[in-house]
């Protein structure tokens, strides 16, 4: 467990109330299509809104994530990996899936610590009464309520809607039953992530006036397949749909810092902005992972490292970039510090806040390494500067390889992960094994639970690890 300050930290500036905050979350965005992450023009779309972004706080090179979009988001909302709590991967519409009620999430938190939040964008955490956005600390939500594949449906061959109900975006305010907004069909993917944006900026400028802190959650749909620009974006490159669409995202984002920006509140707002998982490979929106090996859905370098940069003028030193490990977990303690909120204490906490890491007071990363897990399965772990798998899958679907021995490979010296270095540096196994059965012992203490489960379950033991 970990101990979270609860005095925000914008109280020793002077200022009346913690920092807002703003969380972009991209979908399916790989290592390689920013340009401040060697992408960029290479890809057919400069991202100067994105990149300039990036130059303004710090820019991480060794940000890691989960295999795919309903583990990352449980991880982001809960600071738990997933193998904790169930959410595993996604499920047939209408059933218990993704965050189970029991589970406190981000939006939760900072609710209950006075924040104003609303979120605009993909949830993917739960599609039903009692798990949708506004049930689970969000005051406003529109947008859909599970993948952007969906709207592919109603176009398929031999798409039923008598055994299949038609996707749609969806909306709510909190307290009221989540409705219908309208259909997500292949123009509506091309359009919503327009209205994310609108919404989000119209949010922004209500809110900034107010002594009311808020939380915006804005989970983009790019660059997710079938990765399709909105009409004004449609051509702008001449590079095809897949560089649209990236054209498409760095202008929103930077709507979105605009807005920020206009209204004043830029020096009392913490921005970040962020990927999910390694790229979309589907043919023909094929996404790059840059320097690195795979896509989502393996435990390659391609499917953990993901773009992230976060803003906090004044407080967070602009131009920094850093190699040092950072997990997505790590965002649900390093934000509710950041805003005076109480961790939960009943059940272990995956993430470590890296508040210091970010504001420069430590040149340090405040983890060494991860434990990673597709499903139920322990893939591998990373430490320091080197990644054991247990379990071998360069591509997905690709036949996965259970390893006697597991592969060790240097990632500095190989990011490629092609030469093993088992036999010259295996030393690096011991630490590495310690660290997974510390949290192998844990989820023996706290058994994780079930992927499916009813809203009516309670873990056996949420008691904290002794």
């Amino acid at each position: 467990m970990h101990d979270h300050q609860a005095a925000p930290l914008g109280a020793d500036r002077g200022s009346a109330r913690p920092p807002n905050i703003v969380l972009i979350l991209a979908d399916n965005l790989g290592w390689g299509e920013l340009g401040c992450y060697g992408g960029g023009a290479l890809r057919g779309a400069p991202t100067p809104r994105i990149d300039a972004l990036a130059a303004q706080g710090m820019r991480l090179l060794n940000f890691n994530v989960e295999s795919d979009c309903v583990p990352t988001r449980s991880a982001l909302m809960t600071g738990r990996h997933p193998i904790r709590t169930g959410a595993l991967q996604s499920v047939p519409a209408g059933l218990p899936q993704g965050i189970h009620p029991w589970e406190r999430t981000l939006a939760e938190l900072l609710q209950q610590a006075g924040y104003a939040t609303a979120m605009y964008g993909k949830w993917h955490l739960g599609d039903r009464p009692g798990r949708y956005p506004t049930d689970r600390g969000f005051d406003d939500w529109y947008g859909i309520p599970r993948t952007t594949n969906e709207s592919t449906f109603t176009d398929s061959v031999g798409f039923d809607p008598s055994v299949v109900d038609i996707p749609h975006v969806m909306q709510a305010r909190r307290g009221e039953v989540a409705r219908n907004a309208e259909p997500y069909d292949l123009e509506m993917r091309r359009r919503i992530d327009a209205e994310l944006t609108r919404r989000s900026c119209e949010f922004i400028q209500a809110k900034a006036g107010g002594d009311q802190p808020f939380f915006l959650y804005v989970p983009l749909t790019q660059l997710h397949y079938p990765t399709l620009p909105h009409r004004d974006f449609e051509g702008v490159t001449g590079k095809g749909d897949f560089a649209d669409s990236l054209a498409e995202m760095d202008a929103r984002v930077g709507q979105i810092v605009d807005a920020v920006n206009a209204c004043g509140i830029d020096n009392d707002t913490v921005l970040i902005f962020a990927s999910d998982n390694g790229p979309e490979f589907r043919r023909p929106w094929r996404g790059s992972a840059g320097m690195w090996t795979g896509t989502y859905h393996t435990s390659m370098e391609g499917a953990l490292r993901v773009p992230l940069m976060i803003r906090w003028p004044g407080r967070i030193p602009a131009g920094q970039v850093s190699n040092e490990i950072v997990h997505v977990v790590d965002l649900f303690p390093t934000l509710a510090r950041m805003a005076g909120a109480q961790c939960p204490d009943d059940r272990p906490i995956d993430g470590v806040d890296q508040t210091d890491f970010f504001c420069g007071c430590s040149e340090r990363s405040a983890r060494e390494g991860f434990v990673y897990y597709i499903k139920t399965e322990l893939r591998a772990a990373k430490w320091r500067d080197w990644k054991m798998h247990y379990i071998w899958e360069v591509e997905p679907n690709a036949g996965p390889i259970h390893l006697e021995t597991p592969y060790l490979f240097n990632l500095v010296q190989d990011p490629k992960e092609e030469t093993e270095v088992g036999s010259t540096q295996g030393w690096v196994r011991g630490p590495i094994r310690k660290m997974v059965h510390a949290f192998q012992q844990s989820l023996l203490r706290h058994p994780p639970i079930p992927p499916g489960a009813g809203d009516d379950y309670r873990p056996g033991d949420a008691s904290p690890p002794k």
